[in-house]
This record gives structure tokens, sequence and C-alpha cells, in this order.
């Protein structure tokens, strides 16, 4: 469907508030101002942006600052007006800006990585900026001094990050599709567990510390939630994109997740529901249904003069099947399979119609989205990607928040 501006909502889809356009390459972040008509933006084209909607509707910059390397990752704490700017060359530089958003002073330069800089997140109460990057490391160091505090080294490329403010616990994605909690402490560190289940790189983490709920995306198209918080390990697989998961948002109050894929897909998830764990995978040597050798059981293919036959997986027990038991496809949503998958014959029979009655809404924003972020209190959120372009959304129809103030086309 088409992405239209509307002044008001039209359906139960997201509404197209506004477009900001003006980058001259991809647009690495974008974040909404808190209680203001405004985003502030960080590209490839070295620019830190500050857009504020003018009497006339359009967005202009008010603040255009140029880096000497590419920004690839940005946060903002909104409260002591500070923006932290990662760049290509390893580089975090700190800026304040005034209250009228009209102008940004540089405050200091942290030398945090070797690589480009793929996450960065602020802590207050620490007053630390920790951050991940492609030199394999995450690192944490002191706003007050600007000298580094720690540093941890992965195997692959740090590829995002969450950090709990109030347990000092940080999760970290990688390349190799492995997410590391660790426990930061002033100079040093500990691993407390590393977490597995994606077949790709980690693209996205969100953390939400009441429910102690971790989600993560990845290049393998799904969406995974950890229960940190102690219920053995419980995890919940969600597919529904077709492209790389490239950003998650958790909405607590209406227990909803949102997420966006790097073909433009933007889904809705309703998790206040009782969910199935998706099974692990059984292996055997042939088909757990008509006891068919599977190809690579020599033994039993040459006492039953057979050829071997090719092993799938029901997608809902888990078992182990040769194609023949396992001719059919079904969504199954309540255990996140928004689109259908292969399930044994027997477990197709069981699936009711009303199973298949789809958890998740799905809609399309119409160009590449490689960053995305919420401002929940408002239900208003902003993508943009390689495209150069910034979106910004009405996503009150689709997640119930309260209705969004102040980014309405008037």
């Amino acid at each position: 469907m088409a992405a239209e501006i509307h002044s008001r909502p039209q359906s139960r889809r997201p509404v197209l508030l506004s477009k900001v356009e003006g980058h001259q390459d991809a647009v690495s972040a974008a974040l909404l101002i808190p209680k203001e008509d405004g985003v502030i933006t960080a590209g490839e084209d070295r620019t830190i942006r500050v857009w504020l909607k003018r009497d006339s509707g359009q967005y202009w910059p008010s603040i255009y600052h140029t880096m000497s390397s590419p920004c690839s990752a940005m946060a903002y704490h909104h409260e002591s007006r500070r923006i932290f700017v990662g760049q290509d060359n390893g580089a975090i530089m700190e800026f304040h800006i005034s209250e009228d958003f009209n102008k940004m002073n540089f405050v200091k330069t942290y030398p945090a990585h070797q690589n480009r800089v793929s996450a960065i997140t602020f802590c207050l109460a620490s007053e630390w900026v920790i951050s991940t990057g492609h030199d394999k490391c995450v690192s944490w160091m002191c706003t007050r001094s600007g000298s580094m505090l720690g540093r941890h080294y992965f195997t692959s490329w740090a590829s995002c990050l969450q950090y709990d403010h109030e347990t000092q616990h940080a999760f970290v994605g990688d390349y190799s599709g492995q997410i590391t909690l660790l426990k930061l402490e002033q100079n040093t560190c500990s691993v407390i567990t590393t977490l597995k289940g994606h077949e790709g790189s980690i693209t996205s983490l969100w953390w939400d510390p009441v429910q102690r709920l971790l989600f993560s995306g990845a290049s393998d198209h799904s969406i995974i939630m950890w229960d940190i918080g102690g219920r053995k390990g419980r995890t919940l697989l969600l597919q529904g994109h077709h492209d790389k998961v490239q950003a998650i948002c958790y909405i607590q109050l209406t227990r909803q997740l949102v997420s966006c894929s790097a073909d433009g897909g933007i889904a809705v998830w309703n998790m206040d529901i009782s969910r199935e764990e998706a099974p692990q995978w059984l292996e055997s040597d042939s088909c757990q249904k008509c006891e068919q050798p599977f190809f690579w059981n020599i033994k039993q293919m040459w006492d039953t003069k057979t050829i071997g036959l090719r092993q799938h997986h029901c997608r809902k027990c888990g078992q182990a099947v040769c194609g023949k038991c396992s001719t059919k496809r079904s969504s199954y949503p309540i255990m996140g399979f928004e689109f259908q998958v292969r399930v044994c014959d027997s477990c197709f029979e069981s699936i009711k119609d009303e199973d298949r009655t789809s958890l998740a809404t799905f809609h399309e924003g119409k160009h590449n989205i490689s960053h995305m972020s919420m401002d929940i209190s408002r239900g208003l959120m902003v993508t943009c990607g390689s495209d150069r372009i910034v979106k910004i959304w009405d996503m009150t129809p689709v997640v119930g928040c309260s209705l969004a103030t102040g980014f309405s086309s008037r």
C-alpha cells in the first residue's frame, strides 16, 4: 500500500505525517526530540542535523554541522541536551544543544574504537558513554574525564547494544549471531551468559527493564524474545518479515512489539497473549513418522534396500521428517509463524482455522529502512535509510497509544 500524507488517520495503519529530505547520503540514525516538533539526524554524508518544523509545515535544519568522518550511530539525552555521535573512524563526539535547538556546541571527543562505531548509549547516573564497534569490542568511557574505563573484545563485529542502567548489564549483539550479556564495572567486566538462537547476524536489540525481556532482530529475518527475568530461559520466535530486521521497539504499556525490516516492512506484534515456544529441532537417522532412512543412514539403506531421503523438520512439533510426511504448509501465529511454514501431516490436521488467525499487522513503509526510533508517549515513529529520506509516522492507529501531538500535518 502506498504511504500517503493525511491530516488524520484514515484506517488502522501507520499514517505518514511528514517526509524530511536533504541528506546527500544514507541516513544512519534519526531520533525524535521529546515534546518538540523536531528530529535529529546523523548521516553518512558526515552531517549531524537538527530539523524543526516551520510555520509552513516544512522541516528545515536549524543546526547543520559537518563532521570529519561519516556518522554511523547517535544517542541523545534530552534532559541534559547532550548528543553523542559515533563515526566511521571509531571516534565519538559529544555536543551540547541549546534550549531553542538553534545552536550546538562541541564538548569533547572520545577515542572509543579503532573502527566504525555501531551503537551508543549514555548513562547519566554513572556518567558513562557505552558503545560497540566494528573493531569487535564494547567500550565504556567516563564523560567527566573523557578517559577509557574498559573494553571487552568479541570474535566478531559488535553490531548493536542495549544497557540496563539499574543493574549495569550490557547486551551486545554481534555478526556471528550471538548475544553476550556483560556486567560492567568501573574498570572491568564479567561475562554473565551468551544467548544463541539466530542463524544470522544480530542487527537490532531492545531491552525492557520492567518485564526484563530482551528482543533481538537478525539478518535471518526473525525476531526472538528472550525472557531474562527467569522463566527457565523461555524464548519466543517471531517470523513475519521477508528481509533482515533492522530495528525493534517494545511498547510495555500496550504489550506490542514494533519492528522494521530492510525492505520497508513495518510489523506490529501482539505480545499480550499466551504464545507457544517453538520446539527444538530433533535429530534422527530416519523419519520419525514413517521410519524411512535419511540419506546418510547407510546401514538402514543397505538393510532395507531403499534410497535415503532428505531430512526436514516440522515447525510445530520439531520432529525430523521426510518430504512425504510433511507435504503441507501452514501459518501458526501463536508460535510466531505468520506466514506458511513446513509442518508434518499430523500437525497440519491438528491446526484449526482459528489457530491461523494473525497475531500481527504488517504495513509497507515504502522506503529502505535501516534505523527506526519511537516516541512512545506520543505514538510517533521515525524511520530512515539508504534512500536518504526520513519519514515521521503516526503509529497510534495500530499501537493504541495516546494521540500524537505536534506532528499533525496542519
